[in-house]
């Protein structure tokens, strides 16, 4: 089969270089994109009396045709014309003959395959958003129903102080809220038409990019054609905020899989989202989010691949640009396949409010409290924290609990802490005592669900 490019070559591609080089295996999801771009292409040629209106109607009505045999899937693929867009352009001149070869005038594949990166992007990022909204609702919906349960605090995985379970899940909600407004950064720098660069010079045809970018719905123009051709930081950026966003979605499933061990109980997952073992019949493995933490490294690699293929390449183009496209798929097809499922399995949840209870029985974690408490009585904090810590370690060695330490000994460390001191040692004060900005007093995070609600209707 006869390439585009092929006049200038007096030997066939080699069957390995053609197998090497083809793109058409993963490149064939631009298709549509590449199609509204080719008819805003061609709009433009007529607009600007470069093609006659008349051509015009014939490519958009080959255009159109193209796009039908696609959706209905009985376009004849072929790997010898190697990507999809030689494959479109060949099959739009087998329909309306040699005027199909007039839609490629003014244009380089070099700033057709970018436009076409833009354009699939850009939509990528407004469904990706809203599936990162569905799962900002499912996280604020999950701490309003448990705005009354009270858990462990960790830090080192070691008890710490007791906070709102509510207040816990949304410290996940505002991290989605920066990955939002970084995918918001990504999405504005996706928004430029880098169509009317040619393959790195510009174009000798009087166009209009401009006319192009309005029929594409883009906000503006590259400056520079060689830059317009040989830039992938969009991909980058993306691939980017998908390794953050990955991140934050594998601490989440991470304590998810804590939580559910038997050592916690804190919470059950559903069936429908965890599977069981071949061998022991008791087994119910947290599968869902084990996967979803592993599949963190595929992103994280992905933007190590591209970094790395950009690093050393001079302007303008090059071949080695065409391995932007499988890692980037393949973030996408990540990032698409984790949302759609993450929020039905945190949804389904079941939270064990007893078992979550019973973990913030332990007066060790009011500890702060009591310190706190001899500061009002006069101690500078470091003193005060030295007592109680010392008070902690002995009842550790002695095996008792603070709140059943005699008053008499509790008096030797301090004669403020001779009296009852159960209410300072309750996790419901504690919790309560909590209401600076941020905090886990339940008021502040009330505080915090109607801001979140506000952003999410914006």
């Amino acid at each position: 089969m006869k390439k585009p490019w092929q006049g200038r070559f007096s030997k066939d591609t080699a069957r390995q270089a053609l197998l090497f080089t083809a793109s058409l295996p993963f490149d064939q999801r631009l298709a549509f994109c590449d199609i509204r771009g080719s008819i805003a292409h061609a709009e433009m040629l007529a607009a600007c009396q470069i093609i006659t209106s008349e051509e015009k109607a014939a490519l958009v009505s080959g255009l159109e045709q193209i796009r039908e045999e696609i959706e209905e899937d009985s376009f004849p693929f072929s790997l010898e014309l190697e990507d999809i867009h030689m494959n479109i352009e060949h099959r739009l001149v087998e329909i309306i003959g040699p005027i199909g070869g007039k839609l490629h005038t003014g244009r380089s594949r070099n700033d057709q395959v970018a436009l076409d990166m833009h354009l699939y992007l850009k939509e990528k990022i407004d469904s990706i958003d809203r599936m990162l909204a569905e799962l900002q609702k499912v996280l604020i919906n999950l701490a309003e129903v448990n705005l009354d349960v009270i858990m462990p605090g960790y830090t080192h995985l070691q008890r710490a102080q007791p906070v709102l379970f509510s207040h816990h899940l949304l410290a996940y909600f505002w991290m989605l809220k920066r990955d939002r407004d970084r995918l918001a950064g990504v999405r504005e720098r996706t928004d430029i038409m880098p169509l009317g660069a040619g393959a790195l010079a510009g174009t000798g045809f009087p166009v209009d990019a401009q006319l192009v970018a309005e029929k594409l719905h883009f906000t503006a123009l590259y400056a520079n054609s060689m830059d317009a051709v040989s830039d992938r930081d969009f991909i980058i950026e993306f691939i980017s905020f998908a390794s953050l966003l990955m991140m934050h979605l594998s601490r989440l499933c991470e304590e998810l899989i804590i939580w559910s061990t038997k050592e916690f109980g804190f919470i059950e997952i559903d069936d429908a989202y965890t599977t069981g073992s071949s061998m022991m019949p008791q087994k119910k493995n947290p599968d869902v989010a084990e996967l979803i933490r592993a599949k963190t490294g595929r992103v994280y690699g992905n933007l190590l691949t591209l970094l790395t293929v950009m690093k050393g390449l001079p302007l303008a183009y090059n071949k080695d640009m065409q391995e932007d496209k499988e890692g980037f798929f393949d973030t996408v097809d990540t990032l698409e396949t984790v949302l759609a499922i993450l929020p039905e399995m945190l949804a389904t949840l079941s939270i064990d409010k007893q078992v979550l209870t019973a973990s913030v029985d332990d007066d060790y974690l009011c500890a702060t409290d009591l310190a706190d408490y001899l500061v009002r009585k006069g101690l500078p904090f470091r003193e005060a924290h030295h007592i109680v810590g010392k008070m902690i370690g002995d009842s550790h060695q002695e095996k008792i609990r603070l709140k059943d330490m005699p008053p008499e000994k509790r008096a030797k460390y301090h004669a403020a802490l001779a009296g009852d001191i159960g209410q300072l040692l309750s996790p419901q004060r504690v919790v309560e005592a909590r209401n600076s900005h941020g905090g886990t007093a339940t008021m502040a995070v009330k505080d915090q669900l109607e801001k979140a609600r506000l952003l999410l209707q914006r």
